[in-house]
Formats: C-alpha cells, structure tokens, sequence
C-alpha cells in the first residue's frame, strides 16, 4: 500500500486515548476536513459496503426473523435499528477519529440467531442482547479487550483477518464462473483501471457489472414501495436460558469475529484506532438499541476493507469520508428499513458478489503480507511458532466450519492461540 503519509509508530498500545488516536492517526500529516477529503472513490466505496452489507447479511436477519416467528413490525425494527446504529456510530466515530470507522450489525451473531430465536420470548432475546452489548461496553471502554488483544501475536491477527477475508475473495471467483458476462466485465474493468486509475478501479467494476446485468436481464425490478420504518420498543426481560444460550456466544462471536478483525483491519491499513473508543462506542449504541431489536453494533470485517485499502483512496489521511458516506448510507437505509432492502436485492448477487470480491483484494493482500512479513517495528522475521500458529489460525478461518452455533473466526483464534501456547511456554520456561 503506497501513501503519502509515513507508517505511524506501534498501534498495539491499548491505552491511547481518543486524543492521541486523532494527532496519531497518519503521523506528522493532518487529515484534511471533510470537503476537501471527500472523493467520488471513497464515496463509491463507502455505498459499495451499504450494498454488500444488505444483499446478503439482511438476508440472515430476515430469515431468522421468520423462523423466530417475528410479526412485521418486530422485523421492522429489527433492521430499523441496526441500520440507524451503524450509520450513526460510523458517522460519528469516523469523523472523530479522521479513521474511515465502518460499523455494522453482527453476520455471525444473526447466523447464531438462526434455529434459536423461537425457543425464547422475544422479551427475552431482547434481554439476552441487552446483557451481551452491556458485558461488550465494560470490556472495551475499560481497556481489558484492547489488552488482551494486544497480547495476541500480530501474526495470529493478521491471519485471522486474512481467513475472514479469503472465502469472500473466493466466492467472487466462483460467482463469476456462474455469472460469466457479470464476472468477466468486474474483473476485466477492474484490472485495466487499476493499472490506469487505482482509485477509480472498484467504481469501473461496479457501472461495468451494472452494464453487464442490465443488458443480460439480470436485474429485477423492486417489488416494495418506500415507507418510513416505525420503529416498535420490546422491554427487555431476563431468563437465564436465554443469557446462556444467546448472551454469552453473541458476545464471543461479536468480539472475536467482528471487533478484533475490524481493529486490525484498520491497523493493517496504517492507523492506529482506539480499542476503547471504537469497541466501547459501538457497544453503547447497541446497548441503547437492544429494545428496538438490534442483536449487535460493532466494527465491521469484511465490508472494512472496501474502505480502509487505496481502492478507496491514495491518501490515507482522506479515507475516512468512505466512513461517513458508509454511515450515511446505513442511516438512509435505516429510515426505509425493509422497504428499501428490496431495492438491494433488485441487483443480481453475483454482482454484489464479484464487486465486494475485488473490492477486498487489496485488504486480503495485506493480510497475507502481515502473517508471513516481518514485523513492521523491528524487522524481525516472525518466530516458527507464530507462523504455524498464524497457518492454523487462516486454516480454520477460512473453513467456515459452525461448532456449538459459533463460526469459524471464534474457532481459528482460539485454535491459534492454544497451538501458540503449547509451542512457545516449554521454551519460555528454559529461557528464563
């Protein structure tokens, strides 16, 4: 990744504050304000997320709506309030911090919904959400979940990141075999403009797959009217069952497949984000939204890498726009609510589906570059330990395996870390 900024010092200190994150963010060059940072590459990037974010997670939202039984207007305010979460905690905090800050709902948290959101009263999945965005905001504004991923190898972090990412870099491929005239001309557009205009290259992907779809049919005309979402309070109530069953691997799954990938998508991009903002932040928006039906706010992963990385923009201090124009996407969407997820489904998926694939090449690209190169601090190439623990980390991540409702990203860290931990405390104990 080229910029004109140098690399910041060390992004693995959990307790920068706020302030610091800010006059650090790029080093000795200021981000510029919000007019003159703002670019149609990084506004395109930030509706592209929109976009990837409701053609196919809402969909998991929608159908664990039905299979929980939801009436309407729960399910409503269900993508009512994710929606207005994200775009405000996305336009808030990216602006605060000059960081392109993309938050959105949990994907693995809805899948986990799936199968178990009928065996409770709504009141208490409510509760049981309330309970797991309370338990999110005490270990990120405290500084413990920045300190704990601080003590993670990098390595373990980046592959992890990379095995989140690989599958969705994967799938574009396969999409494309399927839907060859969309596929070809994303792939095809993207390649020559990013040899000839990088910034403009996922913005020429999209209007070609547009084209592509137009002429071969494939877009489908919306088949709902805009309305105002309403959105409708569900008090919470507790029941141990559901703080079991729901609270405590929401709350695993959120940290560790969203809020750890999310800070070290940005730190992979050259920030320095704030563990204690940005964690913290989003768990107080979900905390405050719960009622409304929001399952999870937090960062996102992989919709993070289609505005952290140059495709968005060159110049990194000038990429946080991609942020707030994601934000208010989100916001936008939010007040429509499910009128307006028609309008995404409208576009073919193998559209959606090629786009966000070479949108994400450039994250998936440092990634990799940052599980097997040496440490950007020292120079230091990565001990064995850390590298096999960092493969067997990418491994179970990117083989999407669900154990006990809980998906692969929770699986690979915790594989990593364990096979860390064995190679490396013999060795540690003869060395001192």
């Amino acid at each position: 990744m080229t910029s004109s900024a140098p690399s910041p010092p060390s992004a693995r200190d959990p307790r920068a504050s706020p302030a610091r994150t800010v006059d650090l963010l790029t080093g000795p060059v200021p981000a510029p304000g919000l007019v003159r940072a703002s670019s149609v590459s990084a506004v395109v990037a930030g509706l592209v997320a929109v976009m990837v974010s409701f053609a196919g997670p809402s969909l998991i939202i929608l159908q664990a709506a039905h299979d929980g039984g939801l009436t309407t207007a729960q399910t409503t305010s269900w993508l009512w309030a994710v929606s207005i979460g994200s775009g405000l905690t996305g336009v808030v905090l990216s602006l605060l911090t000059r960081q392109p800050v993309i938050t959105a709902w949990s994907t693995p948290g809805a899948a986990l919904l799936l199968g178990t959101l009928g065996d409770f009263a709504f009141s208490d999945v409510v509760g049981a959400y309330l309970v797991a965005a309370v338990a999110a905001l005490a270990l990120g504004a405290s500084g413990v979940f920045g300190r704990l991923l601080a003590a993670v190898p990098p390595q373990v972090l980046s592959a992890l990141l990379a095995g989140v990412l690989l599958p969705f870099v994967l799938g574009a491929v396969v999409s494309a075999v399927g839907s060859p005239a969309i596929g070809a001309s994303v792939a095809v557009a993207f390649v020559v403009v990013r040899r000839l205009a990088p910034r403009y290259a996922v913005l020429a992907a999209l209007l070609s797959g547009v084209v592509a779809a137009a002429v071969t049919g494939d877009v489908s005309r919306p088949t709902t009217a805009l309305a105002l979402a309403v959105p409708e309070w569900t008090t919470p109530t507790l029941d141990l069952g559901a703080v079991v069953g729901i609270s405590v691997p929401l709350l695993l799954v959120t940290l560790s497949a969203q809020n750890g990938p999310g800070l070290e998508m940005l730190r992979a991009s050259g920030y320095r984000p704030d563990s204690r903002l940005l964690v913290g932040g989003t768990a107080a928006a979900w905390a405050f939204l719960a009622p409304f039906g929001a399952h999870g706010i937090n960062l996102a992963a992989i919709t993070a890498g289609i505005c952290t990385g140059p495709e968005a923009h060159e110049d990194r201090t000038r990429r946080y726009v991609a942020g707030v124009a994601c934000g208010a996407g989100y916001l936008l969407v939010g007040t429509f609510a499910g009128s307006l997820v028609g309008l995404f489904h409208a576009v073919p998926s193998a559209l959606v589906t090629t786009v966000a694939g070479v949108a994400l090449v450039g994250a998936l690209t440092g990634a990799l570059a940052g599980t097997f190169a040496p440490a950007a601090s020292t120079g230091a190439a990565p001990s064995p330990a850390a590298l096999e623990a960092a493969v067997l980390t990418l491994v179970v991540t990117t083989s999407g395996i669900v154990v006990a409702h809980v998906g692969s990203a929770f699986w690979g860290v915790v594989v990593g870390l364990a096979a860390y931990g064995v190679l490396t405390v013999g060795r540690r104990r003869r060395a001192t």
